[in-house]
Formats: C-alpha cells, structure tokens, sequence
C-alpha cells in the first residue's frame, strides 16, 4: 500500500536511493556512462526494530510508527541463563566512531584499526582471528568421509545424502563461520517455495558427472574480507525458479569432453532477473572479538512479487556418534522465545568453548523501491522468527529404512518447513530395542556402495501429500537440540529491487550494555563502522592512484583468500582404522591410499584452494597463496607454510603431503622459495624480520631437500623426475605411471624445480648467515649441489646420453632415457622446457665479500671445475651490472632463444599471459606410437579433452597464474643482472625491442587484462557472457577462476580458485598504476622504471610519513615497485 509515513519515507530513501531506476540501467549504454563507483554499498533496511510495526494503542504513534528509538532492555529475569553481573562496555556509547577514539588514544602511533587489531592478535592479547569463514562449502563426497571399499569418493557420500546424513570430519553451508575448531557453526539456508529442498549447501556435478570433471553449479561472490575477520561481505545469487539439479546432472553427463560445461546460467534460471541477490554480512564488536553481528539483505531482483524464507542455521557438529562410550553431547536451546518487541535467544554450551549466544532478531516487514517518485511499502507486522531445533544425527529412515532412535534428526528442517519434502507412511526396519545411535549407524555405514549410489542427486523426494506424515512433529517442540536454527517467511516481496533483511547476533555476552540488540540503528552502526574499517586497511595496501576498477578486483581476490579459509581435520589413523562405534571400514580400503601417512594429525585453520572444488589443502597451492596472503596478513602466510613443515604434516623421511586424494603424490618443491619471499615481503612492508620462523622452516627444508636427492634421483645423476609435478596433463604420458614405452623418464622441469630449489636454499642460508655463520658452510653447499644439477641437466655426457637441452630447438624437453647412450627427447613444446628460467640468481659483491668462506669455497669451484662451471650455466667469472655474478642454468644465448619462443604470439605469448603449451601445436600436434598406441599432445586453450587426472584441469596451453608468477620473477631478475642493455624483442617479429624488467612488466599487464575492464566494459574473465559484462548486477563481481583460456582469457576450471589466482593482486600491486587499458596499445611511457627500490614513499592522513598503512597512502612520484623480489644485497 502505498504510505506518506515519515518514517516509511526515510527508510525507502535509505533504502533505495542508490537504486532508483534500476530499469534504466539495464540497458545496452556503454558500461562507463552508468557505473556507479565500484564500492559496493549494502543499505540499510528499516527504522529501529523494536516497536516498529506495533498494533495501535502500544508504543509509537497512532498510526503504528515509531519516530524514535525504542529500548526493550532484557534482564537476567527475563532470560534466564546470564550470569547475572555480565555486563559488557558498549562500544557505541558515544558519537564517536571506534576509529576516531583509537586515532585519539595512539595519536601519531595510530596505523589502521585492522592493523591494530591484527597486532592484538599476533601478540595474543585478543584473539581476533577466533571466528571466521571456517566453515567449509563441500564436506560431501571428500576423501575424508569415504569409507568405501572401492575408494570411490564421489559416490560414497553423494550429495543427496549430505542434508541427511552426518558427516564425520567436518562441516558445511553457505556463507558459514564457525570457531577456529569448528565446535560451533553458522550457516544459511533459504527456501524460495519451489525448491524440492531447502537450499543450504552449494550444489555442484561430481567427477563421475561433469564432462570436465567436478564443477560447482552456484552464482557466489566473495566481496570483502579484513585479515581479522571484524568485517565479512559475500553475495549469493538464489534462483526462483526451482534449483535445476537433475537437468544440472544429466546435460553434464550427456555433453562430451570436447563441448563446455553446462553452468547454471545455461539453464535459463536468471532470466528476467528472477533471483534473489542474498547479501550476507558479519561485523565484530570494535573491542570484543568474539561478538559478531549478522546481517543477511535479500533483494528480489524479477519483475514479479516473490516469497523467501530465510532460516539462518547454528549448529554443533557431530562429534558423539563416533566415540565408545558415548560422550555428553553440547547443548543449544531457547532462553527466550522472539516476538516482535524482542529478539529470541538461543543458548550454546560447548564445554572447551564455553557459552555462546545467538539473539535472533524480528524484521521489519519486506520493502519495495521507488517507482517514479512515489514510496511503496509492504503492508504487515514486524516478521517474528520461528526459532526450530533439532539434532545434528543421520537421518536413517530417510536413507535406509530403519527407524531412528532421535526423533529429531540432521534434515528435519527441510521436513518441517517443506511439507512436500516430508516422508511418507511407510514400514520400517526396526532398530534393535536398546539400541544405540551408533548400533543404528552400523546399519547406515554397513550398506553397500551400490547402494548409497542409488540414492543420486537426480532422484526426487516424495511430494504425494495424501501419503506423507502430516501430523508429526519434525522439530523438537521443547526447544533444546544441538542443531538450531530461525525461520523467517518474507510473502510477497516486491519485484525490481524489493528488500527484506534479517539481522542476528552471536555473542558469549548477555543484552545488558549491548544496544544493538535493542537498537536497530546501533545494530547497522556496527556493520557500517567495521565496513569503513575495512575500507581505511584496504585504502592503505592499494595504491591510491590505481584505477577503481583495479582496486575492486584486487580487494576482491585479497577478500576471497580471506574467505577460502577453512578447518580442515584429518587425523589418518581415526580415519584409516575407523570408529569405535561404527563397523570397521572394509578391508580391502587399507590400501587404497594414505596407508602411509600414519603421523598425519591435522586439526588447523588453512588456506584452501577453492572450499567446494578443492575442500583441502595442497601443498604447491599453499605456497603460492603465502604470496600475497603476507601482503595483508604475515602471521597467517608464515604460519601455512609453517605448518607443512611440521611433525604432524611432514613425513619422519621428509617428505611434504601433497593432498588428500593421494599424501603421496609429488608436488613442485616450491616451499623455500615461498618462505624466503614472505619473509622479505614482511620486511619490507611492515619492518619485521621474523628471523625464527625462516630459520625453522629451513631447517625442515633441509630434510624435503634431502628427501628429493634421495627418492627422486633413481641413477644418483643430478637428474631428477617426480611425476606429474602438479602440471597433471602436460605429458604425452601420464608422468605418474611407468612408460608405455619402458625406460626412465628424465623430467626437464623435475631437474629444473631442483635446481630452483638448491638456489632458494643458498638465497636463504646467506640470510641465515648474516646471524650464524654456521650457515655460509651450508650456503657453500648448495652452490655446488645447483653446480651439479645444471651440468647434469645440459651437458651430453661421454657416454652418449642425450641431455635435456636440444640445441637445434634451443629449447629444454623432457627424455625417456633407455640405458647408456640410449635417450630419446620428446620434442613437446611446454611449460616443461620454460621452467629451467625459475632458476636463477643474482649474488652481489656486497655479499659475496661479507662471507670470506663462501667466497673462498666458490672461487675455488669456479677455478678447480672451470668445465663444468663454464660450459652449462651463466658465466660465473663474468660480472654483471653492479658487478653482481649469475648463477643460472639458462646462459645468455640460451636464455634469448627460450624467450625468441616464447614471446611468440604464435607459440606462447597470449594477451593475458604465458600460455602452458605453445600455440604451435595447434597445427603441428605431437604424435608418438608406443605398445601399438597412439599418443598425442595437441594444442588445447581451453577444457582438457582427457580425462587423465579427472579431466578437471589442463595444462595444455591455458594460462596458469602461478607458473607465470615465476616466470615473472625470473625476468626481474636476468634484468638485475642484465640490466637495461640487455634487450629482446617483445612479442616476436614485432620489432619493438624490451629490456628484461619490461618485458616482466609487459606480461604482469596481460595478466591483468584478463580482471580488468576494457574501453567497452567487458572483461575477459567473462567471455561473452554479456550478463556478466553489462548487467550492473553482475558487472563489478568478478570470479577468480582456477586458469584462463589460452587465446580468449576466459575463465576455466574451479570459479573461486582465489588460491594461487590471488596472485594478480599482487601484480596489480606491482604493476598496477602503469597498466593500460586491455586491447588498447602498449605505449613506451607506460612502463615502469623501477622494480628493485627499497625505499617506500608512502604519505599519511594520520602524520605517519613513511608508514604503508594508513589511509589514503600512496606510493612515490617514480611508483617504485615494494614487491619486487630482491638479491642478497638487500638481505
């Protein structure tokens, strides 16, 4: 109706003024005439909520409206279960905001809120980083809960059963937090009166369906994220139409590995804009780490009025049905029941975390926008919340037909809410009188695979409402369970931009001295401070004169790490052996993988690749994400690569785990150069040199290092394989498994990671050296270990071997050696025979002069050795610019033939970077016949058309961030040593000639064209997808795809891959502020002059001249680089 309320009209003006004609601009004008800045501004939904929509004759006007705050204050009496003198200090006691008050108490010591908090943290005296966005995206069909005989994840726990069936190792939902132990969680569920199901966990096809292997099939966004988590954005897109998850399933599984996936924008599900964009926000309290503030703002974005439910989820996981005898289980339960003048109460007791509460809040009726100046409201009381409980338990009825001993079980919700969801009447299995919860789950875990097969996610629930069980009661109606949740129903919301919002809170406090939970303003206060907050940290890393579109993209790839965190548990022997309350797993599952790990105990917060593709941890990933996790969060970066270094990830002989699909398999050794890098980059930005964590690490390294020379060098050569080494189908074969052809596979990357790896561990022992001279013994060690490597890769031996260097080609490749003087190179164009770049170093006389015994040690290698050190590696008697030395495999005419091919539009250079396979192939694909088979490696720039290693990532000639990022460095460094004289042309055949730090920059540019806007709006992540590119909806959101397409740039692989894809903020970082356009012309004055400097210029609102941290800071006229990636004589 419509409504001339003052207070009506304020709320739509706060609402809505961002948005008003919304029609307007969905049309086809070019994207800059109407983007608004990029920030991303969540509105304020409603006036106080207490009081707010009260019948007449209560408190407020006649007319219902309150034009004031309403205080319902709750007292111990009234909600029993508080101590009764827990009374917190309100950070909103006052105007001032809480960055005011710290600006006014550090004076000119005051750096950022964020960093303040973040040194709280580090020294333990708030534990800020307690809650996060732990909380996985996919536990169903993981490794850790397979228990099948076959090994077959994918099928053991299907995703029909995950709303059913408990997991054992963790946790999952959407937009889910939880403690750093996971023992309380909180997710989202929302149901739009289509779906089958109450829609609470990501939906994605499995290995065995998808044409391209695994794929979520969601519309998500991760927006922003601070490194303590005080302030939290992530956007879900909610179709309401019903989810298509059989059509999903059977059109991946019909399309062949030749044809695209099939995503959900596909279907047709988004079109004229029905959806719901769910934005979900988490704010800590300003001095109270573990008080968090929730606001959940769902627009409907169609044409049409719509309904949505909206049913926040807190829940223990299970940890009792595991366990003989079984253990007491945690509690949650209502201390105070909500109606429309208070918020409900749910009470946690979690006896390591103690209590926590959750008040759950009544909304403001939904809202609609501006229609040609005239405000329409949504007639309706205040919506009150129906708090529901249940148990965290297997529902067995539902999956197998036994009864269950609780009649309150894991899926309840989706029975209770969804009448059609609800079983119908029909005979059971009984369980055994007396029976346990853990007898019943022997009935559960002892069912054949077969048999959890059956039950796929294209099989339907039953909705014949005559048979289904009406009358049962699914929650618990005493209100105590260990799974909770609040249920709210939104009828009718308005189309075109119609607004509903939820706001919760989770805090171990009780109502007194919190306004929030009295105040609704206070409440949005809250959000908006910690909002700004996070806008004072980022407005410190980014560069002020970037574009604000590059800033949005580098905010959100730094937000995505942030929220691609997750508690990962893995404890091998439990999960080998099995559970004292369930049956054994079958015998034959020994054997199946991970036998070996027996040490393997892992319980910690991690950085996960993506949390629904790749729901754990790898090993070469992690290191890669350290890179720009140390620009904005150190502790966390150092404590990852920390981590796999220890006893209870490392193996006893050294080795590193890779992942759970197989601890065993060999990733790139890249540990020690991500250890030494974060380690720098913490020095240079924030002045630290944590000394102890690099000296610990390199202790642990020296035991991988050894571990690589002993089980990864079969001939005692110096020459190395490994097998796939994460490039998984880069080979003509796959390099995991013996030859079709027989012999030994000599890996020219295997060799080159080596020798990479020798010089990180010399960089690294020269550090070390400056504190412990011990260490430049060490140092001289592995000098001479490279010494040996690089001969070993490059020299044709007396004996006839053909070594991996093919001169003809100037290129490296791979050999199958058969014997002496039996080799045979495969002349495959790849990554492969770039990677011997990564190994390079420059020495500086400074420190070559300040260690006499290395220096001794190495003049007497180069004059004792003189053929060896002079005929496979840069000279190392010729001195460079500054008069550094080189130590690198590729010489100077060796390297200017790599880079000839390389910078090859035709071969490798592609647009938005290196390609991994050289376009060559296209049209001159490799073949090779072996045991009467055909094997051939053609050019590929998008989905892989095998299945080898799942078919779900491809490594022949797609563009790969993380290589190119070495490649990168690599380049940088030639240049140091090179320096401006040395030119190549850049790209091939053009005739424009580039020093080496130019070249480096001009590939960090592509790189960065591939998130950033060109002059027409369009992204390249995008592809053509036009929604993507011009619906303002979509147009500022951008997903950080596990690798691009090698000739468009497009997105391929897991679409939140802001693992080691966070990377390109850091290039940004880099090289940001002299990035053109995409598909605009490279122009000489657009490239950067420094990359080396040491020096950082940055300048304060806050007076502190030379701090990176404060507000509005930007860098020096010249735009020296801070991250570039330094000589030893900066050490």
């Amino acid at each position: 109706m419509a409504s001339s309320s003052t207070t009506a009209q304020k709320l739509q003006e706060k609402v809505f003024a961002a948005s008003a004609n919304v029609n307007a601009m969905l049309s086809n004008s070019p994207a800059s005439a109407i983007d608004p800045a990029l920030k991303i501004n969540i509105p304020k939904a409603s006036p106080p909520i207490f009081g707010r929509h009260r019948p007449h004759g209560t408190n407020g006007n006649a007319n219902g409206d309150t034009q004031g705050q309403v205080n319902v204050p709750i007292d111990a009496e009234a909600a029993p279960g508080f101590p009764a003198d827990d009374v917190v200090e309100d950070d909103l006691s006052d105007a001032k905001t809480y960055m005011q008050k710290l600006q006014t108490k550090l004076g000119d010591d005051y750096e950022g809120v964020e960093l303040f908090r973040l040194k709280q943290d580090a020294e333990r005296s708030k534990h800020w980083k307690r809650w996060g966005p732990y909380l996985s995206e996919r536990q169903w069909a993981t490794v850790r809960e397979d228990y099948s005989a076959n090994g077959d994840a994918w099928t053991h726990f299907p995703h029909e059963h995950a709303r059913s069936r408990a997991y054992r190792w963790g946790e999952d939902g959407i937009a889910g937090v939880s403690d750093n132990r996971a023992r309380i969680c909180f997710s989202l569920a929302l149901w739009n009166e289509k779906d089958r199901m109450l829609k609470e966990r990501l939906f994605g096809v499995t290995g065995h369906q998808g044409n391209h292997g695994e794929d979520v099939k969601e519309l998500y966004y991760y927006l922003d994220s601070t490194p303590t988590h005080s302030y939290m954005k992530m956007l879900y897109k909610y179709p309401q139409a019903p989810y298509p998850y059989e059509e999903l399933v059977a059109e991946s599984q019909r399309r062949s590995r030749d044809e695209p996936e099939y995503e959900i924008m596909d279907t047709g599900i988004f079109n004229e804009n029905r959806y719901w964009d769910i934005f979900v926000e988490y704010a800590k309290d300003a001095t109270r780490p573990d008080a968090m503030a929730v606001r959940i703002t769902a627009y409907n974005r169609g044409p049409d009025p719509a309904t949505l439910h909206i049913i926040p989820q807190f829940f223990f996981p299970n940890t009792w049905s595991w366990p003989l005898p079984e253990p007491k289980r945690p509690e949650m339960k209502q201390v105070l029941e909500p109606t429309d003048s208070q918020p409900g109460i749910v009470r946690c007791d979690q006896p390591t975390l103690g209590v926590t509460h959750f008040y759950v809040l009544p909304s403001p009726p939904a809202v609609g926008p501006i229609r040609d100046g005239e405000t329409v409201e949504v007639e309706g009381e205040s919506i009150v919340p129906e708090l529901l409980f249940t148990e965290n338990d297997t529902n067995f009825e539902r999956l197998y037909n036994v009864n269950n001993k609780s009649a309150y079980v894991k899926d309840a919700f989706h029975d209770h809410i969804i009448h059609s969801h609800r079983p119908q009447c029909r005979s059971k299995t009984p369980t055994p009188s007396g029976a346990s919860t853990s007898d019943a789950a022997s009935i559960s875990d002892s069912a054949s695979t077969s048999d959890a097969a059956s039950t796929s996610d294209d099989a339907s629930t039953p909705d014949n409402a005559s048979t289904q069980e009406e009358e049962r009661a699914f929650v618990n109606p005493e209100k105590v369970g260990t799974k909770a949740g609040a249920h709210y129903t939104f009828r009718d919301v308005p189309g075109n931009g119609g607004c509903a919002v939820v706001r919760l809170k989770m805090t171990p406090h009780s109502p007194q001295g919190d306004r929030a939970l009295n105040d609704e303003e206070a409440f949005d206060a809250i959000i908006d401070d910690r909002r700004n907050e996070a806008d004072e940290f980022y407005g410190s890393v980014l560069p002020g004169s970037l574009t604000e579109d590059l800033k949005q993209v580098a905010r959100q790839a730094f937000s995505g790490m942030m929220w691609t965190k997750q508690m990962y548990r893995f404890i091998q022997d439990e999960w080998l052996n099995g559970d004292p309350a369930q049956p054994p797993p079958p015998p034959e599952r020994q054997w199946i993988r991970n036998r070996l790990w027996k040490h393997l105990h892992i319980e910690d917060v991690l950085s996960m690749p993506d949390k629904w593709e790749y729901p754990f941890f790898a090993a070469w990933d992690t290191a890669f994400h350290a890179i720009p996790l140390a620009i904005i969060d150190p502790e966390f970066a150092k404590r990852q690569l920390d981590l796999l270094t220890r006893e209870w990830y490392m193996k006893p002989d050294g080795a590193l785990p890779a992942y759970e699909w197989d601890f065993s398999d060999v990733n790139p050794p890249v540990h020690a150069w991500a250890t030494f890098r974060v380690f720098k980059i913490e020095r240079k930005l924030y002045g630290r040199e944590d000394l102890q964590f690099l000296e610990r690490v390199f202790q642990k390294l020296l035991l991988n290092f050894t571990w690589w020379v002993n089980r990864k060098d079969e001939g005692g050569n110096d020459v190395f394989g490994g097998g796939f080494l994460g490039l998984d189908n880069i080979g003509v074969f796959n390099r995991s498994e013996p030859l079709p052809t027989g012999g030994e596979l000599r890996q020219a990357d295997g060799t080159a990671w080596m020798a990479f790896y020798s010089l990180n561990m010399l960089n690294m022992a020269l550090e070390l050296a400056k504190h412990n001279l011990v260490y430049e013994d060490i140092a001289s060690k592995f000098f001479e270990h490279f010494i040996y490597i690089a001969d070993a890769m490059t020299f044709r031996a007396a004996d006839g071997d053909q070594s991996l260097w093919n001169e003809e080609d100037g290129f490296y490749y791979d050999a199958i050696h058969f014997g002496p003087g039996q080799s045979y190179q495969m002349a495959v164009h790849s990554l492969v025979g770039l990677i011997p770049l990564y190994a390079t170093l420059t020495l500086e006389p400074s420190v070559i002069n300040r260690f006499p015994g290395f220096k001794k040690r190495m003049n007497w290698f180069i004059e004792n050795r003189a053929d060896m050190v002079n005929r496979n590696t840069a000279n190392l008697e010729q001195r460079g610019r500054g008069d550094r030395r080189l130590l690198a495999l590729a010489n100077k005419d060796r390297l200017e033939r790599i880079l000839r091919r390389m910078l090859d539009e035709e071969e490798f250079f592609s647009d938005h970077g290196i390609r991994s396979l050289s376009r060559y192939h296209l049209e001159h694909p490799y073949e090779m016949d072996a045991n009467y088979q055909h094997y051939e490696v053609g050019y590929w720039p998008g989905d892989s058309h095998s299945g080898m290693f799942g078919g779900n990532s491809n490594w022949r000639g797609p563009v790969w961030l993380a290589v190119n990022f070495l490649l990168i460095e690599s380049l940088q460094r030639f240049h140091q040593y090179y320096g401006p004289e040395f030119q190549v042309e850049c790209p091939t055949g053009s005739g424009d000639m580039m020093d080496l730090g130019k070249v480096a920059e001009e590939i960090q540019h592509r790189i960065i064209h591939i998130f950033g806007r060109d002059e027409e709006g369009r992204r390249a992540v995008n592809g053509n997808n036009e929604v993507l590119n011009r619906d303002p909806y979509f147009r500022d959101y951008v997903n950080f795809y596990e690798y691009f397409h090698g000739d468009s740039g497009s997105g391929i692989g897991a679409s939140h891959q802001t693992g080691w894809t966070g990377l390109v903020a850091f290039h940004i970082m880099q090289s940001g502020i002299t990035c053109r356009l995409p598909k605009t012309p490279r122009t000489p004055g657009a490239l950067a002059r420094h990359y080396f400097d040491e020096q950082i210029d940055a300048t304060s609102d806050y007076g502190d001249e030379q701090s990176l941290f404060s507000t509005f800071s930007y860098y020096s006229a010249a735009e020296e680089s801070i991250l570039g990636d330094l000589s030893p004589d900066v050490l």
